[in-house]
């Protein structure tokens, strides 16, 4: 190693001190590491598939899905590490996880509408069926990714469940 490099190491490391919002980068709406960006992706999607452009669209949506399932595995990492320590630190966690989860579900719905509107029903069908073991029927995601499945032919049984109640 060089010796700027050892030295460097071995330095102590400072405290972090309070930062303001701009030195957070990940914390950023369209630019960050988080649930607002997917988001973001979700719009820049959307607008693509609104404008015809398709290609443009499959991009978002990927780095949309790449992001959330990134996300959901991190912060279920990180809560359950604090558990028993600090329950603050994972009920934060969940409820971002459960965020990261919901919007993965509304990225796959929303690529396989994608795929559907290129004619490819095939492709469709995967992320259709993840949407339904994410969310499961009981949920409204669910329930749409299983009609979808029915609309295209691969399942022949409807759904009837209760009404969806206070969700």
């Amino acid at each position: 190693m060089a010796p700027a490099l050892v030295a460097a190491c071995l330095l102590p490391v400072a405290p972090i001190q309070a930062q303001d919002e701009s030195g957070r980068v990940l914390a950023q709406p369209q630019t960050g590491f988080n649930n607002d960006a997917v988001r973001s992706f979700l719009a820049q999607g959307d607008a693509a598939a609104a404008a015809g452009n398709f290609a443009e669209a499959r991009a978002s949506y990927d780095k949309a899905r790449d992001a959330s399932r990134k996300l959901l595995g991190f912060y279920r990492d990180l809560g359950g590490s604090f558990r028993g320590l600090d329950a603050r630190i994972p009920r934060e966690m969940d409820q971002r996880g459960r965020t990261s989860l919901e919007l993965l579900a509304q990225t796959n719905l929303r690529l396989a509408a994608l795929f559907r509107r290129q004619n490819q029903p095939e492709v469709a069908v995967p992320v259709l069926v993840e949407v339904v073991k994410l969310m499961t029927p009981s949920r409204e995601e669910g329930r749409k990714a299983y009609q979808s499945l029915i609309e295209l032919g691969f399942v022949d049984t409807p759904y009837t469940a209760p009404p969806l109640g206070g969700s």
